[in-house]
């Protein structure tokens, strides 16, 4: 059964709880291991939405879409290739993406979020699931032109790990099969992104193994998946909205 876990504050008070229509039910311990309901249940209006999960880490995927790479003409890589978002670029929903002091390109990457739920260290793929506690939807934020801008260096950390850069939320959805999502991007009204998750070069469950054989994956990290085609610039006064159905809509402004 599919559930949407959220993280709110209300009344001064960081809790967390699942969203049913236009109300929370409040639990209290741990999130991702036997989580207590309360009796308590909040109207959604009443309370300030945050990030769902507290990350140690998020790793974002390059070159993971069979059609972007067609589009531009990249090769298909032997094993995933990643960066991690740094935690200041971590956005709560519905709060404004900041503008960096630069009139450089800077674009939209809709995503699909993989959320982890217990420590994985060396995870078989045939167990990787286990591990997946659910999905959330995230915007990959990106100075376009700091990418290669030094010749030597690809400045993958630094184009995307600007402060406020990786917004995400506001759920994560459980019990739901990912390879059945879509991902939209909305630009100010108008849809520029809208792909299937099922063109996934390397699968859920690939990406939480093999990367789990690199590093750690602690409660609460996210795995981006990567985006497809349809990336584009936004502008200052701009509404950036990512909706994956079964999940939810994550907006945030661009000033």
């Amino acid at each position: 059964m599919s559930q949407h876990w959220i993280r709110f504050s209300h009344a001064g008070n960081t809790q967390f709880g699942t969203l049913e229509g236009e109300s929370i039910q409040v639990y209290t311990g741990d999130m991702y291991a036997n989580p207590v309901k309360t009796d308590t249940v909040l109207k959604l209006n009443d309370v300030k939405v945050l990030m769902p999960t507290q990350p140690t880490k998020i790793i974002a995927m390059w070159n993971n879409f069979h059609a972007l790479a067609k589009k531009l003409n990249l090769a298909d890589p032997a094993e995933p290739l990643y960066l991690i978002k740094s935690p200041n670029s971590y956005l709560n929903p519905g709060e404004t993406i900041e503008k960096p002091p630069t009139d450089e390109k800077i674009v939209f990457e809709g995503e699909l979020g993989i959320v982890i739920g217990k420590t994985a260290k060396r995870v078989s793929e045939a167990d990787a699931l286990d591990y997946v506690f659910g999905y959330t939807v995230a915007n990959d934020v990106t100075v376009a032109d700091i990418l290669n801008r030094d010749a030597s260096f690809a400045q993958w950390v630094r184009a995307k790990g600007l402060d406020t850069f990786c917004p995400f939320g506001p759920v994560v959805a459980t019990g739901i099969d990912p390879t059945t999502l879509v991902v939209k991007t909305i630009l100010n009204g108008d849809i520029r992104q809208d792909y299937p998750i099922s063109d996934m070069r390397f699968s859920v469950q690939q990406l939480v193994s093999l990367i789990s054989a690199d590093m750690t994956l602690n409660p609460g990290d996210i795995i981006l998946c990567g985006t497809s085609v349809g990336v584009g610039s936004m502008k200052p006064n701009s509404v950036i909205e990512i909706e994956i159905a079964g999940i939810g809509k994550l907006t945030n402004d661009f000033k």
